[in-house]
């Protein structure tokens, strides 16, 4: 990790919203809560779980950044809220909350020394886990949902129209 490496992730981070929310609004209204088959997000679920998801890194940074040897716990939304929980949130309200919660993510780890990107935790996942870590993986998570996204959007059939 060096300093480029870092100012990349931010600029990432900060850059997301600006191309998650259009296309989520690009998707249309017949299709947007459509789920592509049973058990996998509709366009809808992936962008509310990413305003969701800011929770987690923020407790992540606060217990990395106070706890010498921290653990972090493995999230799988699908074993912490029932299967229509992401369903039932108001998008334009999800969307407001990611580009707000985004915005203080950024301003939060641009205060972030070279020492706090480096510090480590314990995953239950991964073989190493670091801050640095962690946000270029939230900024590689944002494009997976962008990228699920899309799919739904660029879809030629839905198998019953």
């Amino acid at each position: 990790m060096n300093l480029d490496s870092i100012a990349a992730v931010i600029d990432a981070l900060e850059r997301a919203p600006r191309i998650v929310i259009p296309l989520v609004q690009e998707v249309p209204a017949a299709i947007v809560r459509r789920r592509p088959s049973p058990g996998r997000w509709s366009a809808h679920e992936h962008a509310c779980h990413l305003a969701v998801v800011h929770r987690l890194f923020f407790e992540r940074i606060d217990l990395m950044l106070a706890s010498p040897h921290p653990i972090i716990t493995p999230y799988d939304p699908s074993l912490t809220a029932p299967d229509d929980a992401l369903l039932r949130l108001e998008l334009q309200d999800s969307l407001a909350w990611y580009a707000q919660d985004r915005a203080r993510l950024v301003t939060r780890i641009r205060s972030l020394t070279p020492a706090d990107w480096a510090r480590t935790a314990d995953h239950g996942e991964y073989s190493h886990y670091s801050v640095f870590i962690m946000l270029r993986h939230a900024a590689l998570h944002d494009f997976l949902h962008a990228y699920r996204i899309e799919e739904a959007l660029l879809r030629k059939s839905w198998g019953d129209d």
